[in-house]
């Protein structure tokens, strides 16, 4: 069995090292990879967008089963054009992968289904914008439509605030094309979570929930980035809450997504705000979650990769999906500057005084001469599991202890509400 895995971050060495342990014994390729995948599988240098490398690769290779990692490729088409090629995928097809690819796309299909979300209006110039800032309450919430690499939303306490917010996407373009148009939507209160899910177009198999914390600094300050840690499973999320999310949002999308002609495969994300009036769904994503994605898997009991192919041939329903109970906590440590500027090429020191029960994933790493050293904003996270969260907490922050490069940073409370 040859796996390909697309992506280079923490997510995909946390798919690659679930993939390992699989009874099918794969041959493993990622691409591009990163210096942690490199100990687990064989490292292809082409890019996550490069659409017609990967494809060449898969087939010259004979590759069984593609699992895309990132969106950017999903939203492209990727997944189309290796199905077209009759070659098996996990990941939903370009029209599928609209729904994390255009936030305007997925806010429409909720008000026709009645999927529960924020209320909001959609802009496509600044001056009908601005119009409708003067009319609404504060604090709200600004999102670009498209893909913004997890930082294209902003929560404005007043009109100034909302102002500079919209000029910043719609003229300053500071999200690229993803800004031009935007989402003004009313501000949602209560306690966010993830709950991810494998899905074959049909069936709907919940994962178990996690929490993930965006702000880049202690006490949820400054600014957003993609992700500084996470942590699964959050108490406050019953089984009665999941019983009620998978049904009422998650099985609720698939079904409208089949019968709007675009069905979906993959792993559909579902980033929510438990509201006084019941859940409501902030955000969907078209693949696994990161960092989520790190502190989900390692409590998956059953084979990942019979998963996928139960998944990718529709017979999700007769396989078995099982989870342990233990806590999971997964910290990330960033470069320095991150998510603004940061500099690349810090070597990474002590990553073999970590201790082995305390897993670190891979992102923004490579080698250089023998030696790891920094190669993106997040750089690594690592991950603990224990009998309870407080468990987990000290595992993680013990084992993280001995690793340093210059200039690294990370959140100290990462879970600590769990345990407070």
């Amino acid at each position: 069995m040859k796996v390909l895995v697309i992506g280079n971050g923490a997510r995909e060495h946390a798919i690659t090292w679930k993939l390992a342990q699989s009874h099918w014994q794969p041959r493993l390729y990622c691409a591009p990879g990163n210096a942690g995948t490199s100990l687990l599988a064989q490292n292809i240098p082409l890019a996550a967008h490069d659409v017609a490398g990967l494809l060449a690769f898969a087939r010259a290779e004979a590759i069984d089963l593609t699992v895309v990692g990132p969106e950017a490729p999903l939203v492209a088409g990727l997944a189309d054009r290796f199905r077209e090629a009759g070659l098996a995928v996990f990941g939903p097809s370009m029209a599928a992968a609209t729904l994390e690819g255009s936030k305007v796309w997925s806010k429409r299909l909720m008000q026709r289904w009645g999927i529960p979300t924020a209320s909001a209006e959609v802009f496509d110039s600044m001056a009908s914008a601005a119009a409708h800032l003067e009319t609404i309450a504060y604090p709200a919430v600004i999102k670009a439509d498209g893909l913004a690499a997890g930082k294209g939303v902003t929560v404005v306490s007043d009109r100034a605030e909302a102002l500079q917010a919209v000029e910043d996407m719609m003229e300053r373009r500071v999200f690229g094309s993803a800004g031009e148009r935007v989402i003004v939507e009313e501000c949602l209160y209560g306690r966010e979570v993830s709950l991810l899910a494998f899905t074959d177009g049909e069936t709907v198999v919940p994962m178990v929930a996690a929490c993930d914390y965006k702000r880049v600094n202690d006490g949820d300050q400054g600014p957003n980035t993609g992700g500084m840690g996470s942590y699964s499973p959050p108490s406050f999320f019953s089984s009665a809450l999941q019983r009620e999310v998978t049904q009422s949002i998650l099985e609720a999308t698939v079904k409208a997504m089949a019968a709007e002609g675009c069905p979906y495969q993959g792993v559909l994300y579902a980033g929510l705000m438990l509201t006084d009036q019941g859940p409501k769904v902030l955000e969907f994503n078209a693949r696994f979650g990161d960092p989520e994605t790190q502190v989900v898997l390692p409590r998956l009991k059953s084979d990942l990769l019979d998963i996928m192919l139960a998944t990718v041939s529709g017979r999700l329903g007769s396989e078995p999906v099982a989870w342990d109970d233990s806590a999971c906590c997964g910290v990330v440590l960033a470069s320095g500057g991150y998510p603004g500027h940061y500099e690349t090429g810090k070597l990474i020191d002590g990553l073999e005084e970590v201790p082995p029960e305390v897993e670190v994933f891979h992102a923004g790493t490579m080698r250089r001469d023998g030696r790891v050293v920094t190669n993106g904003g997040r750089v690594l996270t690592v991950v603990a599991k224990g009998k309870d969260m407080r468990e987990a907490r000290e595992k993680v922050y013990a084992g993280l202890a001995p690793i340093r490069f210059e200039g690294m940073h990370y959140r100290r409370d990462i879970a600590l509400r769990e345990v407070v």
